[in-house]
């Protein structure tokens, strides 16, 4: 399950930390999640959105963030567990105006890139 990353410091971490990955429509970031101090947690993913102010307005940054977090959820299954990724939306996100669909394929193209996608089933 993929959990909201939110604090700065975090989003820091990841980007001092994390490696990164660019895209058509947005910028992966990724870094080891810091260990757990409970032992019995299975680790977590958590995800951080950031739409810049060269997207372009309030509403366009917006929108851009919501195409990034609803891509990010229907890949959620798919998504290795233990990291910490900031996703950042490109301006061409807003200028060519993206589908969810489009969004979906860089993203999944970027997490393959990033060797955060799983290749077998989650077995439950």
């Amino acid at each position: 399950m993929l959990e909201r990353l939110a604090r700065k410091e975090d989003f820091e971490r990841v980007r001092r930390e994390g490696a990164r990955w660019r895209g058509r429509y947005c910028t992966l970031n990724a870094a080891r999640a810091p260990a757990q101090t409970d032992e019995s947690q299975e680790p977590r993913t958590r995800v951080g959105y950031i739409a810049p102010r060269t997207v372009s307005s309030a509403v366009k940054r917006n929108r851009a963030r919501r195409l990034l977090r609803e891509a990010m959820r229907q890949l959620a299954d798919s998504v290795v567990l233990g990291w910490d990724i900031v996703l950042i939306a490109q301006p061409s996100i807003i200028a060519e105006s993206a589908r969810m669909q489009q969004v979906r394929e860089d993203l999944q193209w970027l997490l393959n890139k990033a060797h955060l996608m799983r290749t077998a089933p989650i077995a439950k």
